[in-house]
C-alpha cells in the first residue's frame, strides 16, 4: 500500500528458471546482466521477478502451518526445530554436495606429496612423466572443487534466504493477531528489529552450520592420514587445534551472550527512533530536541557497551582463524626437527597442505560457533514473539455471529461461531453483565458490569467524562478484549471508525476502499454524506491523491472524514463510530450526523462515541459512562431528568426543530472535471546513490574513526603482522632447501651451499655465496627463531585485530550519533516527504550493518589483499616466470571486479531500497491494528506484506546470484592460474628444489579460495558501504532555517503582541502557498479564536509561528522579527496543546519536564488542575509511572490534558491550543477553558476551535477561508454581519445553540 513498487508492471521472469545445466554449472546465466549493468545504471525496472521457490506467501504459509502444529503438540516448542523441520531435505542434499567437495579437497595432499617426492630422488624421465601427471590431477581436482563450492554457496544461502523470508511472513501474520495485552509488551521498534538485524542472521549463518560437525570429522580424518603418512610428529598441531575448539565454543558462546543484550538495546533505540519520528513536531515545537538527543545518545552507549564486547570476541576470533593454522603447522615442524629428524620438503609441504585442509576448522568453525551462537538467540526472541497473546478469529467475514461466553469460576473462554450470514434486521449486539481489562496484570478492571442491547435500526450513543471506558467498550464489542466475566454475543458484520484517524499511505480512494470491490454509484454516495466532494476538488489528484506516511499532507478534519467514509462505504450491519465528530467545523459535523450517521446509516446498528451534546436528542438509546460502568442509559429524556451532571448540560441544549438547515452551496454546484483527477499520483521512490562510492564515503568514514595518525598507527601494525606471516614462510623454504641441498652432495661438496637460495639457475657463480644469514639455517637454534618468528605474527595480528575493530566502533558511533542529530533538526518537509519505514530503514539495517558487518569485511578486505600481495611476491621470487602470469591474472581480476562492481553496486542498492516498504508498511499495520481487524482486512495486508517481500527476494537473489557467478568466474581464472605456476616450474624454470615446488604449489592453491573471497570481500566491502552512503546522506541533511541575528531579553516575550505583517507560507517551492498575505495584529493578553473550514489554513498558522517551515513576509513577537532570533528561543516561548495528543513512552515525570527544570509540587498542582492527579496517584509508581508507546495506556482525552499539564507548568505569555478539545467530554472542556481563563489570564491564547462555543467569549475571532485572514474582529462585531462567514458558521450550529452563542458574545462585548 504503502509505496509504488507494489503495484508495478508484470516483471519477466528469473534468468535461472530458463537456464540449462551447462549455464547454471558455469554461472552464464547471469552474464547477460553484467554486461546491462556495465552499460548502465540498473533500476528497480530492471529486476526480474521473485523466483517461485521465494515466494514469501507460499513459504509463509508452510512455516506457519507448521508452527502452529508443533504449538499445539508440545509444551516446550522450538522454533529453531520447526524452521529446521521445513527446510530439512535441502538442508541434506546440500550437505551431501558440500561432503563430496570435501572428499575431493583432501585428495589434494596426497598429489602435492606424490608430487614434491619425485624431486626428492634423482630425476629420470619417469619422475617427470609422473610429475606431469600428478600436476594435471591437482588442477582437475580444483576445478571440479570450485564448481561444486559455488553451486553449495548458491543453493545454501538461498535456504537462508527462504528461511528469513518464510520468518518475516510468520512475524507479520502473527502481529496481526496479537492481543492487546501482547501490545502492551511489545513495541514496533522491536518488531523492526526482528524483521531487519534477527532475521538477516540467517542470511549469514546459514551456510557455515555444517561446520559445526564437518570441522572435527575432518580434523580426526586429517589426524589420521597424518600419523599414518608423516608419523606422530606430525599429530602435534592438529592436537593444538583441536585443544582451540573448547576456547572458541566458549567466545561464542559470550558472542550470543552479547548479542542477546545488544538485541535488547537495539530494540529500544528502534522503539525510541520510531516514537521520535512519529511525534517529532511534537518534539519541535517543545523544543525538546535536546533531551531526546541526549535519551538515544544513552541507549546507543548501552548498546554499543554490548558490541564493543562482541567486537572484542569477533577480533580474537578472526586472529584466530588466521593464527591457528599458521601456528600448527610451526608446531608439528619444530616437534618434528626436535625428535631429531631431517626436516625435508616432502613432510613440511604435506603437512602444510593436510593443515590447510582443516582450514575450515580454524577459519569457519569460529565463524559457525559466533554465528550459530547469534542465530539461536534471533531464533528465541522471534519464538518469544511468537509466543505472545494473540486474538482467536474465524475465517475473514464468515464470523458474522460471534458470542464470547465467559464462565467466571473456571475463567474459560468459549467463542461460538456461526457461519451463517445474518444481514439486516437479525443484527443485534448484547452485552449482559460485562467486566474487561486492557492488561491482565492491572488490578482493576476498565469495565464493570457492562449491559447494553440494541438492535438493528437503533442508532445509540456513548459519552461521558475522558478515560470512562467509552473506547473500551467498542473494543469489547469487536472482541479485541478479553472478558473478565459475562457475555458479549454480536449478530452482524461490524465496522468500525477509530478515535484516532487511521490512514496508510496510499491514496484517498485506496485508503477508503480498503480492498472493497468499487462502486461508483456508492462511493459518490458515501463520498456525499461524508462532506469530502469539496475536498477531492482542492486535492492536487482527487481521490488518486497520496496521503503520505500517517496522512501527513491532510488537515486533521481532511484525515477524520476519510477515516469515517472508510467505515461507512462497507457494508456491514453494526458500524461502530468512536468520536468520529470532534475533528471538523459544527456545520461540517453536522451535515456528518444528519446525511451520514442518522440518513445513510438510518437501517443500521450505530454506536456514536460523542462528546457533542447538541446531537443526543436524535439519539433512540444514550448510555452515560463514568469510572468503567454505565451510570444512566436510556432515551434522551431518561438522560435529561436523570440527575447527573450530564442533565444540566442537556438542558442547555435545547435544539429547535424549526432549525434551518445548512444549504451546502459546494454540494450543489456542479463540480467541473479536472483533468488531473484520473491521473494517478505515485510516491517518490526512495533516493539512492549512483555510480560508484565516492571517495568522499570512504573518507567521512574514515574521519568517523579517528584522526589521521590513528589511521597511520592501524597501517603500520598491518604491514608489520604481514612482515612476520611471509618471513615465516620464507623461513621454512630456506631450511628445507638447504636440508635437500646437504642431503644431495657430499660434505666436500659444499662450498656453494647458498646456491640453493638463489633465485636464478644459471651456472654462474653465486652472488651471495658468503651470505650472513647462511648461519642461522644451519645452527642448532633453527626451531627456536622459527618460532620467534611465528610468535611475534601471533601477538601482531591479534593487536591489528583489537585496534582495528575499536577504531570501526568509533566510526560507528560517530556516524550513528551524526545522522540522528541532522535528521531531528531537519525541517517537517523532509518528515512529511520520507515515511516512516524508510528512516527507520537507515536506523535499524544500515547502522546494524555499520555496527557488525562492515568492521569484519573491510578487516577481511585488508587482510587478504596483504596476503595475497604477499603470495605474488613470493611465487615472483622463485620464478621470473611466474610475475608474468600473475600481472596478467591482476589485470583480468581488476578488469572482472570493475564490471562486477557496476552491477552489484546497483542491485545492492536497490535491495536496500526494496526493505524500506517492508518496515512502512509493518508500521502502518500495527498502528491501524484495531481497524484492520474489524475490517477483516488481515489477509488484503498479508497479500499488501508478501507482495513487498517478494520485491525484495528478487532483488536480493540477484544480488546473491552475482556474488557467487564472480566468485565462480575468479576461482576459475585462479584454477588457470596454478595451472600457469605449474608449467613455469615444470617446463621454464625446470625446478630442482622441491621446497621451492612446495611453496610454489601451497601458496597458489591458496591463493584460489583467498584470491576470489578477497575480491568478493572487496567488491562486498563496496556494496556495504552503501550503506555508509546512506547514512551519510541523512548525515548531510541541512537544518532548518535558523538565521539567528538577534538575542532577545530573558523576559521576551513581556507583553505577548503578535503581528502577522504580508505572511505567505507554502510547504514547498513547487506548492501553490497555503497561508497568503496574512496581515494582522493581536494585542497582549487578547484571547483570539481562529475558525474556519477543514484545510482553510488554521494549523498552517501554528507551522508559521513556530517557524516549522519557510515564511515569506514577517511575523513580530513584541516587536522582535522571529526570523531574526534562534529557533530554540522562539519555540520555547510559546506553548501548545497540540492537535494529536502525544506522549513519549518514558516516565510521565519525563513527558511533562524533559529537561528536570521543575520540582515535583509544581507537576502535582499542573496536574490537579487538570482533574489528573487522582488518577496518576492512582498508578503504581505516580510520576514515575512508565508511559506505553505513544502514551497508548492513557485515553485520548487524558493524553490532551497532559498536554495542558505541560503548557500550564512552562508558564509562557503565548499559548496556542490547536483544536485542544476535539477529544474530550463537556466537562473537561469546560475544566480546560475555566484552566485557560485562570491560569493564563495574563497571556495571549490563541485557540484554533471546531466548537464555536470554546471562542465565543474570544476577546476577537480570526475568520479563515482558503489560506486568507477574511474576518477579524470581536465575535459580536462579527455576528452584526449576516452575510459574514462568521455569522454563517453560528446560524449552522441550529437556532437554539446559534441563540444562545450570540447571547455569550454579546454578554463577552459588554463587559470588555
Amino acid at each position: 500500500m504503502e509505496e509504488d513498487g507494489a503495484n508495478r508492471t508484470q516483471k519477466k521472469s528469473n534468468p535461472r528458471e530458463r537456464s540449462n545445466i551447462i549455464s547454471n554449472l558455469f554461472f552464464c546465466w547471469l552474464l547477460p546482466y553484467f554486461v546491462k549493468g556495465y552499460k548502465r545504471e540498473l533500476t528497480e525496472d530492471d529486476m526480474y521477478r521473485h523466483r517461485k521457490a521465494h515466494d514469501s506467501g507460499d513459504l509463509g504459509k508452510a512455516l506457519e502451518r507448521r508452527w502452529l502444529k508443533h504449538l499445539n503438540n508440545n509444551n516446550k516448542p522450538s522454533f529453531a526445530l520447526v524452521l529446521l523441520r521445513t527446510f530439512m531435505w535441502e538442508i541434506l542434499l546440500l550437505n551431501i554436495l558440500a561432503l563430496t567437495t570435501e572428499v575431493i579437497r583432501m585428495m589434494q595432499p596426497f598429489l602435492i606429496s606424490a608430487l614434491i617426492k619425485t624431486y626428492e630422488v634423482k630425476t629420470t624421465s619417469d619422475n617427470k612423466n609422473h610429475a606431469y601427471y600428478y600436476s594435471a590431477l591437482i588442477v582437475c581436482t580444483q576445478f571440479i572443487n570450485v564448481i561444486l563450492v559455488h553451486k553449495f554457496n548458491l543453493a545454501m544461502m538461498q535456504v537462508g534466504m527462504k528461511a528469513r523470508v518464510a520468518s518475516c511472513s510468520v512475524i507479520y501474520r502473527k502481529a496481526l493477531r496479537l492481543s492487546k495485552s501482547a501490545l502492551a509488551e511489545t513495541t514496533i521498534g522491536q518488531m523492526v528489529n526482528l524483521l531487519s538485524n534477527d532475521v538477516g542472521r540467517f542470511d549469514q549463518a546459514v551456510h557455515h552450520l555444517h561446520q559445526f560437525y564437518f570441522g572435527p570429522i575432518q580434523t580426526l580424518i586429517v589426524m589420521y592420514f597424518l600419523y599414518v603418512n608423516m608419523g606422530w610428529a606430525s599429530l602435534s598441531g592438529a592436537i593444538f587445534l583441536l585443544l582451540s575448539i573448547p576456547l572458541q565454543s566458549w567466545l561464542g558462546k559470550k558472542t550470543s551472550q552479547f548479542r542477546h543484550s545488544t538485541a535488547g538495546a537495539t530494540d529500544e533505540r528502534v522503539r525510541l527512533m520510531n516514537e521520535i519520528i512519529s511525534g517529532i513536531q511534537v518534539i519541535k515545537m517543545y523544543t525538546w530536541e535536546y533531551p531526546f538527543a541526549k535519551l538515544v545518545e544513552y541507549i546507543r552507549m548501552k548498546e554499543m557497551k554490548y558490541i564493543r564486547y562482541t567486537s572484542r570476541v569477533r577480533a580474537i576470533l578472526m586472529s584466530m582463524s588466521l593464527t591457528l593454522t599458521r601456528s600448527a603447522i610451526a608446531i608439528s615442524i619444530i616437534v618434528y626437527s626436535l625428535t631429531g629428524e631431517t626436516v625435508t620438503a616432502t613432510y613440511t609441504y604435506t603437512v602444510i597442505s593436510f593443515y590447510d585442509l582443516l582450514f575450515s576448522l580454524t577459519m569457519f568453525f569460529p565463524m559457525a560457533v559466533s554465528q550459530g551462537s547469534e542465530m539461536y538467540v534471533s531464533l528465541k526472541r522471534i519464538q518469544k514473539f511468537l509466543m505472545f497473546d494473540e486474538l482467536t478469529f474465524g475465517e475473514p467475514e464468515k464470523n458474522n455471529f460471534i458470542e464470547t461466553n465467559l464462565i467466571t469460576q473456571s475463567k474459560e473462554i468459549e467463542l461460538n461461531s456461526m457461519l451463517t450470514m445474518l444481514k439486516g434486521p437479525d443484527a443485534t449486539i448484547r452485552i449482559k453483565n460485562a467486566s474487561a481489562k486492557w492488561l491482565k496484570s492491572l488490578p482493576e478492571n476498565c469495565l464493570e458490569e457492562i449491559d447494553l442491547n440494541l438492535k438493528a435500526g437503533e442508532c445509540a450513543s456513548i459519552v461521558g467524562p475522558v478515560g470512562s471506558g467509552k473506547s473500551t467498550l467498542l473494543h469489547i464489542i469487536m472482541r479485541e478484549l478479553e472478558l473478565q466475566s459475562g457475555t458479549v454475543s454480536v449478530r452482524g458484520i461490524i465496522s468500525y471508525a477509530s478515535q484516532e484517524p487511521w490512514l496508510f499511505g496510499g491514496s484517498v480512494r485506496q485508503n477508503i476502499l480498503f480492498g472493497q470491490k468499487f462502486e461508483q454509484k456508492k462511493y459518490d454516495e458515501v463520498i456525499r454524506v461524508c462532506a469530502l466532494q469539496r475536498d477531492f476538488t482542492l486535492f492536487p489528484h482527487g481521490d488518486r491523491t497520496l496521503v503520505g506516511d500517517r496522512g501527513v499532507t491532510l488537515s486533521g478534519g481532511q484525515k477524520a472524514r476519510i477515516n469515517l467514509a472508510r467505515a461507512v462505504y462497507k457494508e456491514a450491519d453494526i458500524y461502530l463510530l468512536d468520536d468520529p465528530l470532534s475533528a471538523v467545523d459544527a456545520h461540517v459535523g453536522k451535515q456528518l450526523f444528519e446525511d451520514c450517521i442518522t440518513g445513510y446509516l438510518s437501517d443500521k446498528i450505530v454506536v456514536l462515541v460523542t462528546h457533542q451534546l447538541q446531537y443526543l436528542k436524535k439519539m433512540k438509546k444514550i448510555f452515560l459512562m463514568k469510572d468503567g460502568r454505565i451510570e444512566v442509559s436510556g432515551s434522551y429524556a431518561d438522560i435529561k431528568n436523570s440527575n447527573s451532571e450530564y442533565s444540566t448540560l442537556l438542558a442547555n441544549i435545547e435544539e429547535d426543530e424549526e432549525e434551518v438547515r445548512r444549504k451546502s452551496r459546494v454540494a450543489i454546484e456542479k463540480v467541473e472535471e479536472d483533468k488531473d483527477t484520473d491521473e494517478i499520483q505515485v510516491m517518490q521512490r526512495e533516493g539512492k546513490g549512483t555510480g560508484k562510492i565516492s571517495s568522499r564515503v570512504y573518507l567521512s568514514y574514515a574521519k568517523s574513526g579517528g584522526n589521521i595518525i590513528k589511521v597511520i598507527l592501524i597501517a603500520f601494525i598491518f604491514g608489520l603482522s604481514q612482515l612476520f606471516d611471509s618471513s615465516s614462510e620464507y623461513f621454512v623454504t630456506f631450511w628445507v632447501n638447504i636440508q635437500q641441498w646437504k642431503s644431495q652432495h657430499p660434505p666436500g661438496t659444499q662450498n656453494n651451499l647458498t646456491q640453493v637460495l638463489a633465485t636464478n639457475t644459471s651456472s654462474e657463480p653465486d652472488p651471495f655465496s658468503n651470505w650472513w644469514l647462511t648461519p642461522v639455517f644451519t645452527s642448532e637454534y633453527v626451531t627456536l627463531f622459527y618460532a620467534t618468528i611465528v610468535c611475534l605474527g601471533v601477538i601482531t595480528v591479534l593487536a591489528r585485530s583489537l585496534t582495528f575493530y575499536a577504531w570501526c566502533i568509533t566510526a560507528s558511533i560517530n556516524l550513528h550519533n551524526k545522522m540522528f542529530v541532522n535528521i531531528v533538526y531537519s525541517p517537517m518537509r523532509f518528515f512529511n516527504t520520507n515515511p516512516t519505514g524508510r528512516i527507520l530503514n537507515r536506523f535499524s539495517k544500515d547502522i546494524g550493518l555499520i555496527d557488525e558487518l562492515l568492521p569484519m569485511t573491510l578487516l577481511d578486505t585488508v587482510q587478504i589483499g596483504l596476503i595475497v600481495v604477499s603470495i605474488c611476491i613470493i611465487i615472483g621470487t622463485l620464478s621470473i616466470w611466474i610475475s608474468i602470469p600473475t600481472v596478467i591474472v591482476g589485470i583480468i581480476f581488476y578488469l572482472m571486479r570493475v564490471v562486477f562492481l557496476e552491477t552489484s553496486r546497483d542491485v545492492k542498492r536497490i535491495e536496500s531500497v526494496t526493505r524500506s516498504p517492508i518496515y512502512t508498511h509493518l508500521s502502518a499495520s500495527l498502528i491501524g491494528l484495531t481497524t484492520i481487524r474489524a475490517f477483516k482486512a488481515q489477509e488484503i495486508l498479508k497479500k499488501e506484506f508478501d507482495k513487498y517481500q517478494n520485491l525484495h527476494s528478487a532483488a536480493f537473489f540477484m544480488y546473491l546470484a552475482a556474488n557467487r557467478t564472480f566468485g565462480f568466474w575468479l576461482d576459475f581464472v585462479c584454477v588457470v592460474y596454478i595451472a600457469l605456476v605449474i608449467v613455469s616450474l615444470l617446463f621454464l624454470k625446470n625446478e630442482q628444489f622441491g621446497g621451492n615446488m612446495g611453496l610454489a604449489l601451497t601458496q597458489a592453491m591458496g591463493l584460489t579460495g583467498m584470491f576470489q573471497w578477497g575480491m568478493r570481500q572487496w567488491s562486498e566491502l563496496e556494496n556495504q558501504m552503501t550503506s555508509v552512503e546512506r547514512v551519510q546522506e541523512y548525515a548531510d541533511l541541512k537544518h532548518e532555517e535558523d538565521n539567528k541575528t538577534y538575542d532577545p531579553p530573558a523576559d521576551w516575550p513581556a507583553n505577548g503582541e503578535v503581528e502577522f505583517r504580508d505572511m505567505s507560507l507554502q510547504y514547498s517551492p513547487d506548492d501553490p502557498p497555503v497561508l497568503k498575505n496574512l496581515k494582522f495584529l493581536i494585542k497582549p493578553k487578547e484571547k483570539v479564536g481562529i475558525v474556519g473550514r477543514t484545510g482553510a489554513g488554521k494549523s498552517s498558522l501554528i507551522q508559521a509561528l513556530f517557524r516549522l517551515t519557510h515564511i515569506d513576509g514577517n511575523i513580530f513577537i513584541d516587536g522582535v522579527d522571529t526570523k531574526s532570533i534562534s529557533l530554540k528561543t522562539l519555540r520555547s516561548k510559546i506553548s501548545i496543546i497540540p492537535q494529536e495528543p502525544v506522549l513519549f513512552s518514558g516516565t510521565l515525570r519525563k513527558n511533562l519536564d524533559p529537561f528536570d527544570d521543575f520540582k515535583d509540587e509544581i507537576l502535582w498542582e499542573a496536574l490537579e488542575e487538570v482533574e489528573l492527579k487522582s488518577a496518576v496517584e492512582e498508578l503504581p509508581a505516580g510520576l514515575e509511572s512508565k508511559m506505553a508507546e505513544g502514551g497508548s495506556n492513557f485515553s485520548v482525552g487524558q493524553r490532551q490534558l497532559v498536554c495542558l499539564a505541560r503548557a500550564i507548568i512552562r508558564n509562557n505569555k503565548i499559548l496556542v491550543l490547536d483544536e485542544a478539545t476535539a477529544n474530550v467530554d463537556p466537562h473537561t472542556d469546560g475544566l480546560i477553558q475555566t484552566a485557560i481563563r485562570t491560569k493564563f489570564a495574563n497571556c495571549t491564547v490563541l485557540t484554533i476551535a471546531h466548537r464555536l462555543h470554546t471562542i465565543m467569549d474570544s476577546d476577537k475571532v480570526l475568520v479563515m477561508d482558503a489560506g486568507r485572514a477574511v474576518e477579524f474582529d470581536h465575535p459580536h462585531t462579527l455576528l452584526q454581519n449576516e452575510s459574514g462567514i462568521f455569522y454563517s458558521l453560528v446560524q449552522q450550529t441550529g437556532k437554539a445553540t446559534a441563540k444562545n452563542l450570540i447571547a455569550v458574545a454579546a454578554k463577552s462585548y459588554k463587559s470588555s
